[in-house]
């Protein structure tokens, strides 16, 4: 009896099973009801009001005014050495010119970076590094189009470079901003083209200002910031959040080669400096006195019976025959002023000859066996590097 009553359950379960196995594939709706219908409208997400308009607090329209005149720049040139033979025993015969690549064609190495439209005309800041030695230079525009472009003029000191590209309808150039302005704790957004995926936009702030003693170019003035720059990034822009050009980005402080929040960017005065005057005369003409100045650090003042407060640098070496040396100034003495502006440190009196036209004569001030001097000098051009 009981065996009879199970079998009959058992039976009953599977056609139950069944007939819901046959309805939930053919007639899902015959179970749901309507409440597949509420389910649904409660989770579909409805069109906003307004598509076109960015999220709060979104920087779109400063990306949208900028990133059109960001260009990727691509170089090649060819290498002197021929390619490397498999087997050094082979003979150069044709058969082994084919198999193992005894030939004297050089090989070819690519390299890519960004750039920054500036003006109407093509004009095209990035860095020297981006270009120098390049045989051919390829500019890939925001819309497609891809442009051979020339060198003007670069300054390997600065690390910037002027290229100029001929083409109908090219984006609007983008607008330069005011480096005074800027301040630390400011957002600002690096624009380029990282790893070659293509044009990426990072977000960061300024970390600091005018910073210097990074031992990349001679005459330095980095913004610092900790937006993303990455190989890929150098020569194109750090804008600010109203879309104008603050800096080229050109290098990052990294043990992998990727970016670890420590980037650096020229400051774009000093690019238009550079880029004036490489218009104009197709060089950068800095000023030169011909000396081997060093630091003095309170230990090197005391040595020499000077207060350690003194601020200035020491000469260490004088170029015989150069503007220093006709002047008078010998290895020892202690330049403390330069047309009655204080020195404070290498990197001052550096950017300070640089920035005096050749031929200028300037009164300087040293300090001599503790005895203050007057001299004058005659700056004479800096040579190249």
């Amino acid at each position: 009896m009981l065996n009879r009553l199970w079998l009959l359950f058992a039976q009953a379960v599977t056609i139950l099973i069944a007939v819901w196995f046959v309805l939930i594939t053919l007639k899902p709706e015959w179970l749901a009801g309507t409440n597949v219908t509420t389910i649904v409208d409660s989770v579909t997400l409805k069109e906003s009001d307004d598509v076109s308009s960015p999220n709060p607090g979104s920087y779109h329209e400063a990306v949208k005014k900028s990133m059109p005149a960001v260009v990727n720049i691509f170089t090649s040139k060819s290498t002197k050495q021929p390619l490397a033979r498999k087997d050094k025993n082979k003979k150069s015969d044709p058969f082994n010119q084919f198999f193992f690549g005894d030939t004297p064609d050089a090989e070819p190495i690519s390299s890519l970076g960004s750039g920054v439209i500036v003006s109407p005309e093509g004009v095209i800041l990035t860095n020297h590094h981006v270009v120098s030695d390049a045989d051919e230079i390829e500019i890939a525009l925001a819309d497609g189009r891809k442009l051979k472009a020339k060198i003007i003029g670069s300054d390997p000191e600065t690390d910037i470079a002027v290229l100029k590209i001929d083409a109908k309808q090219l984006p609007n150039p983008i607008t330069l901003g005011n480096v005074n302005s800027v301040h630390v704790g400011d957002v600002v957004l690096a624009i380029g083209n990282p790893f070659g995926v293509g044009e990426t936009v990072t977000s960061g702030i300024v970390s600091a200002m005018g910073r210097d003693h990074v031992g990349i170019n001679t005459f330095e003035n980095f913004i610092q910031t900790d937006a993303a720059i990455n190989p890929g990034n150098s020569g194109g822009a750090l804008i600010d959040t109203r879309g104008n050009l603050i800096g080229i980005n050109t290098a990052i402080y990294s043990n992998s080669g990727g970016s670890m929040g420590i980037g650096f960017a020229i400051p774009i005065n000093l690019a238009k400096q550079v880029m004036e005057s490489i218009l104009k005369t197709g060089s950068v003409t800095r000023g030169w006195i011909g000396v081997e100045p060093q630091n003095l650090s309170p230990e090197i003042a005391k040595s020499i019976g000077l207060p350690q407060n003194t601020h200035g640098v020491i000469i260490s070496g004088v170029l015989e025959g150069g503007p220093a040396d006709r002047a008078n100034l010998k290895p020892g003495d202690v330049l403390i002023s330069l047309n009655n502006e204080s020195i404070k440190d290498v990197r001052d009196l550096l950017n300070k000859v640089a920035g005096i036209e050749p031929g200028t004569a300037v009164n300087c001030k040293i300090i001599r066996k503790e005895k203050e001097i007057s001299l004058s000098i005659k700056i004479s051009k800096r040579p190249k590097p």
